[in-house]
C-alpha cells in the first residue's frame, strides 16, 4: 500500500512535532509553506502556534486559497490549537481575522486562558481504546457546532475534537505528547473508512 503523502503547514508553530508523530506511523511528510507544496498531497495538518501571525503568513504566501481549492478538491486537513481557530467558520470577537471556514464552528481564542493557565487532561475520543491526554496550551474554546459536525470528544460538556468529512479539528495539542493514536485516526480518516454510526459519536 502506498504511504499516505501528508503535508505539514510550517509557517509557525509546533510543526515538527506532527511531522515527527506521522512519519513515526509511516506517512510520506512534506513541510508546506507555498501553494506548490500542496500538489500531490492527500491531507494537510494546521499546526498550534498563533493563529493571527498564521493567518497573516497564509495570507502573504497566497495559502489562504490554495487550501480552500484543496479541501473542495477532496483533500483532507487537520488544524490543532490555532489550526483549530484557523479552519473555524466564526472567530468569536474577530471578524476580520484571516480564517479558511472549512467547519461550521463558532470558536473563542484562548478561552481556556493565558499560557500560564495552561493544563492537561483525559479525553475520550470517538474510536480510540483508552482516554487521549489532551495537552491545552492557551486554548481555544468551541462554542457552537453546526448539524453537518460530529463531536468526537468533550472536555467539562465543551467541544474539543470535532469533524465533518474530511476536515478535523482540536482544540489540543496532540502532537505534544508521545501518543500517535489521533495521527493514526487521522490518516484512516485519510483512507476513507467510516466512522461509527451518529448514536455512537459522541463519548458519554
Amino acid at each position: 500500500m502506498t504511504a499516505p503523502r501528508v503535508g505539514v503547514l510550517a509557517l509557525q508553530g509546533a510543526f515538527r512535532e506532527h511531522r515527527r508523530a506521522l512519519e513515526r506511523l509511516g506517512a510520506n511528510v512534506r513541510e508546506v509553506r507555498l501553494p506548490a507544496h500542496l500538489e500531490g498531497l492527500d491531507a494537510v495538518v494546521i499546526p498550534g502556534g498563533e493563529s493571527t501571525t498564521m493567518a497573516k503568513l497564509m495570507r502573504a504566501y497566497d495559502l489562504e486559497a490554495a487550501l480552500r481549492t484543496f479541501v473542495e478538491r477532496g483533500g483532507a486537513v487537520w488544524g490543532t490549537c490555532a489550526g483549530a481557530i484557523l479552519i473555524a467558520r466564526t472567530i468569536q470577537g474577530r471578524p476580520d481575522q484571516p480564517r479558511l471556514g472549512l467547519l461550521d464552528l463558532t470558536i473563542a481564542r484562548n478561552a481556556y486562558g493565558r499560557q500560564v493557565a495552561s493544563f492537561e487532561a483525559d479525553v475520550d475520543v470517538v474510536g480510540l481504546d483508552a482516554p487521549f491526554r489532551g495537552v491545552f496550551i492557551r486554548a481555544p474554546r468551541i462554542l457552537e457546532v453546526g448539524d453537518d459536525v460530529d463531536v468526537l470528544a468533550r472536555h467539562d460538556g465543551d467541544p474539543v475534537a470535532v469533524a465533518s468529512g474530511r476536515v478535523l479539528a482540536t482544540v489540543f495539542h496532540a502532537e505534544l505528547t508521545g501518543d500517535d493514536r489521533l495521527h493514526a485516526a487521522f490518516l484512516t480518516r485519510i483512507a476513507g473508512v467510516a466512522l461509527p454510526p451518529p448514536n455512537e459519536r459522541t463519548p458519554s
